[in-house]
């Protein structure tokens, strides 16, 4: 008897992917030619937690015309900034049996810059990339340039930005598929950025594991070591490439179904709370993003409902 009901359970998270694609999942993320107004935005991408490219909303920011990499090193080229530094590119990545965080460093913007554009090398591959607005922290020198947040979406919302982050980095850095608890106006001011996407309903067919957590150490002979974090708790992570999924391992992954979108210069893409997103891009990429808290409504509740089911009823 226990047995039926277990697998009734299972055949109905099997089947609620596709449901809720078909009801309310795009086959492809929509672009909006401006930004939309506030009831716009929340009416019809908010509420429904679907993303959109936006294209026109950063036309008025002066770091539009202005931030080339010449022209961050002679306006901030001595901030300091902590870069995440690793191996192959992957900061907070399961790599073997281990959740591994980035070696992060403070260096000053122009060894950076330097090594973008070929003028220094050094080891491993690194990304401006912490993610408690370090635009304000530590590059106000650049707060002139733009705007502190965005005015349609903070009063969509109902709230200012939690945080304002700066991106730059090399192409080989990757972001390993996972979801964040925020509303995300990604901002790309140079370059592009490439985007997998699946939504909060794919759940059942994104797997995940527990992992012991480690930092790369960088050493003096400019190779990687990975240390353990003792202290911490075991880390929930997802194990898997979605470029290229072991499906052997994870079979049921073949059915999740991504979206794959480019964010060009000068278009910013909304990213809804709790889509699972990986993230590449071009070489020397700049781009700013706004990090809303979301609201811990119903939605978020049935979310962390489809979230315990999966888990308990073992489907991966």
């Amino acid at each position: 008897m226990a047995d039926a009901a277990l697998d009734a359970v299972r055949r109905e998270l099997r089947e609620f992917p596709a449901a809720a694609r078909e009801l309310s999942v795009p086959l492809a993320v929509p672009y909006l030619d401006k930004p939309p107004g506030p009831l716009h935005f929340c009416r019809d991408w908010v509420c429904p937690n679907r993303p959109c490219i936006i294209r026109n909303a950063l036309q008025h920011w002066p770091a539009l015309q202005k931030w080339s990499l010449p022209y961050l090193r002679a306006t901030a080229g001595s901030a300091e900034v902590s870069v995440a530094v690793t191996p192959d590119g992957y900061a907070d990545a399961v790599r073997g049996d281990r959740f591994v965080m980035p070696a992060e460093l403070r260096l000053p913007l122009s060894c950076v810059l330097d090594v973008l554009e070929g003028r220094a090398q050094h080891p491993g591959v690194l990304y401006v990339q912490k993610q408690c607005s370090n635009l304000l922290t530590e590059l106000p020198q650049l707060l002139p340039d733009l705007e502190p947040h965005v005015p349609w979406a903070s009063e969509a919302l109902g709230k200012m930005p939690d945080a304002v982050n700066f991106w730059l980095g090399e192409a080989a850095a990757v972001t390993s598929l996972h979801k964040d608890h925020y509303e995300n106006l990604y901002c790309v001011v140079s370059g592009e950025k490439h985007f997998l996407l699946h939504p909060p309903s794919d759940r059942p067919f994104i797997p995940y594991e527990l992992y012991t957590p480690a930092t790369y150490q960088l050493t003096e002979e400019g190779s990687f070591k990975m240390v353990d974090e003792e202290a911490m708790e075991k880390v929930p992570w997802i194990p898997l490439d979605p470029l290229a999924p072991d499906l052997a391992q994870y079979p049921s992954y073949s059915q999740a179904q991504a979206l794959h979108c480019t964010v060009q210069t000068g278009e910013m893409l909304y990213l809804p709370a709790l889509w699972f997103h990986h993230v590449q891009q071009s070489h020397g990429c700049v781009a700013v993003n706004f990090w809303y808290d979301m609201e811990y409504d119903l939605k978020y509740s049935y979310f962390q409902l489809l979230d315990s089911l999966t888990k308990a009823s073992g489907l991966h």
